[in-house]
């Protein structure tokens, strides 16, 4: 995908159909304003509702590897151990 086409206000307003289809289409356009950039138009980002098995190897193939032991040791230095567990306080 391209940088945004430039597109005036009096554009936008005479040709709103032609262009909310290519926003629709996924293009994106800088509104300006007497020569100035005054807002953008973008196709919305819909989150998936599903990621299929290749999508999900490939994204987990980019995270980084993550040592268990140091991580637990971040989180035990981050966390009071001895904060009162609030179901413990209820039976006493």
């Amino acid at each position: 995908m391209g940088a945004p086409q430039e597109i005036s206000q009096r554009d936008l307003r005479m040709r709103s159909r032609e262009i909310m289809d290519a926003v629709e289409r996924g293009e994106s356009f800088t509104v300006t304003r007497d020569g100035r950039q005054i807002g953008e138009l973008i196709p919305l980002r819909r989150p998936k509702r599903f990621v299929g098995r290749a999508d999900f190897v490939h994204a987990s193939r980019q995270l980084p590897v993550i040592d268990a032991d140091r991580f637990r040791a971040d989180i035990d230095a981050a966390i009071d151990s001895a904060i009162d567990d609030p179901f413990e306080r209820a039976v006493r």
